[in-house]
């Protein structure tokens, strides 16, 4: 049965991405018996061409997915050269994965109250700095370039980012490197960048990928922060699916295959700037300048992490004011009174999206997590690359949502399967696997494996053997691989919102929903419940291991 884990791995990745394809593509180009269609036709295309605004929605979600993926993997690579071994560079590997967990909701909510003319921002400064006395008249929070989007999206992605690198750094060996560099001369960070970046940037191209694919088509966060005339692309075809008019489902499908589009022409430009960089970066690396810049790169580094890491931290004690905010008059720096009214008023509202957000979650968790396991015990018992077939695990990450997740709404209902709970958490599923994976991997593989060599030569089967030497010895990281899945499940908002067709309300949905109109307060509330869920998955993969090796000081586990 081991032996089949891969393989039903590979099929849980594959089989619904290639079917929602399919049945997306086969709409878009007219044809949904279901609907009418019964012959392919270029109507939906024309129908979509001459929406007005689409010109705009295609060009901001292309520069939104560059430009925030070039800034996010800018600041990471800043802050490990500039930061090896620091003390700032311990405290960030002990906040990358609580601040990857926050949902993207959260964070987009929270930078919204942070940046907007009346937010805490402006609060902080006024009247001293600005001399306002009313809220300035900018729109800075959906503007129509989409720079708070892109904002946003670099909050978030710089954290996976940096896991991803430093999961990849330990095959390098980059002390080594750097050593050596600086032997000859060089400077710490042009060290780091010259002898360590040029071998890390292969290992995290596949992150990068899903990075560029994810922002291109984010629509939680899109939806928050982004323009609204016209809004992004993939908001624009969420917008369409749900219309009334069942005609829209066909434009709603060609504008997934340009959703699909897009993505790959971002894809497209940003391997051609890495092939560009290669060439010109090359020359650099052999240059001979040994310190020319590395005070702008130190500086650089270690302000520009910390500063996203400030910020993140801010946009959360912002909604933890703003849920308990009474009146609060422009340009008081604190809310006049305090009151729990907003979360009297919304407690007992998300009973149901609180029940169901943590089934869905919990249940995705607990099925990726034996696959996982399944699969890596597998490959490390047949002893196999460590990378091999890894690219599958991109895949759901790779192709935009919008792209494949209406297709299976069609294939759904094309096979009699209505909106229901199960559809959803296998939806969740699709995305939960990946990061369970990528954060268990390295220190599954990691785990020395002379203690198994001892078990084995004291009688012990390989299956004991795991029970009760390696399982217990990665109760740690695997704890902390499901919280950060469990974080990733509380945080999905279109496949809870389409396979669930608004009959399995979360609490991802509830706040995005309340964000189109609702109470700044109340949509603090359910924000904040949205970013404490994934806090007291992670407080408890912290505390279970401590508690139960209390005793056992040397049973601590992989790290």
């Amino acid at each position: 049965m081991l032996r089949l884990a891969p393989a039903l791995l590979a099929t849980l990745l594959v089989l619904p991405v290639g079917a929602g394809l399919l049945m997306v593509l086969l709409p878009a180009f007219g044809y949904l018996p279901a609907l009418g269609g019964d012959a392919v036709s270029l109507a939906p295309w024309r129908m979509l061409f001459d929406h007005p605004g689409l010109g705009r929605s295609v060009a901001v979600s292309y520069a939104s997915g560059l430009v925030s993926t070039l800034l996010a993997l800018a600041i990471v690579v800043l802050f490990l050269a500039a930061s090896r071994g620091t003390w700032l560079d311990r405290g960030i590997r002990r906040l990358v994965s609580p601040l990857l967990a926050i949902p993207h909701a959260a964070v987009a909510f929270g930078l919204a109250f942070l940046m907007a003319p009346s937010g805490l921002l402006a609060r902080w400064i006024s009247p001293g700095l600005t001399g306002w006395e009313r809220p300035p008249d900018w729109l800075i929070v959906n503007d129509p370039l989409g720079l708070s989007l892109m904002a946003g999206l670099v909050l978030k992605e710089a954290p996976f980012l940096l896991l991803m690198c430093l999961a990849a750094l330990p095959q390098l060996r980059p002390e080594q490197g750097v050593t050596l560099a600086r032997s000859l001369g060089y400077s710490p960070s042009i060290a780091w960048l010259k002898a360590v970046l040029p071998a890390l940037y292969p290992l995290i191209r596949l992150p990068v990928y899903a990075v560029i694919a994810y922002a291109t088509s984010v629509v939680d966060m899109a939806m928050i922060l982004g323009p609204t005339l016209p809004p992004t692309l993939s908001v624009s075809i969420l917008t369409w699916f749900n219309d009334p008019d069942l005609e829209q489902r066909f434009m709603a499908s060609a504008g997934a295959v340009l959703q699909l589009g897009v993505t790959l022409a971002a894809l497209l430009t940003w391997w051609l700037g890495e092939q560009a960089t290669k060439r010109l970066g090359y020359h650099w690396v052999v240059n001979g300048v040994r310190r020319r810049g590395s005070l702008a790169i130190t500086l650089g580094g270690r302000g520009l992490l910390g500063m996203t890491t400030l910020l993140v931290l801010s946009a959360l004690a912002g909604l933890a004011v703003f849920s308990v905010a009474g009146f609060w008059r422009f340009p008081d720096a604190l809310p006049g009174s305090f009151t729990l009214d907003h979360w009297q008023r919304v407690l007992p509202t998300v009973a149901t999206p609180l029940l169901n957000t943590l089934s869905v979650g919990l249940a995705a968790t607990l099925i990726a997590a034996v696959l996982v396991v399944a699969t890596l015990e597998s490959a490390t018992r047949n002893q196999l690359p460590p990378r091999a077939g890894q690219w599958l695990l991109y895949l759901p990450l790779m192709v935009p949502q919008v792209a494949f997740l209406f297709g299976l709404v069609v294939a759904a209902e094309s096979l009699g399967l209505g909106p229901q709970w199960s559809l959803v958490m296998v939806a969740h599923l699709l995305f939960v696997v990946p990061y369970l994976y990528l954060s268990l991997a390295e220190a599954y593989r990691r785990l020395d494996p002379r203690w198994l060599q001892v078990a084995h030569s004291l009688g012990a089967s390989p299956w004991r053997a795991f029970w009760q030497i390696r399982l217990p010895l990665l109760l740690a990281p695997l704890l902390t691989a499901c919280a950060v899945s469990l974080a990733v499940s509380i945080g999905q908002y279109l496949p809870t919102l389409l396979l669930g067709g608004g009959r399995v309300p979360t609490i991802t949905t509830e706040a995005v929903a309340m964000a189109s109109g609702g109470s700044r307060r109340l949509m603090a509330v359910l924000a904040l419940l949205q970013a404490l869920l994934p806090f007291i998955g992670f407080s408890l993969a912290l505390l279970i291991p401590r508690l139960i090796w209390a005793r056992r000081r040397n049973m601590r586990g992989v790290a």
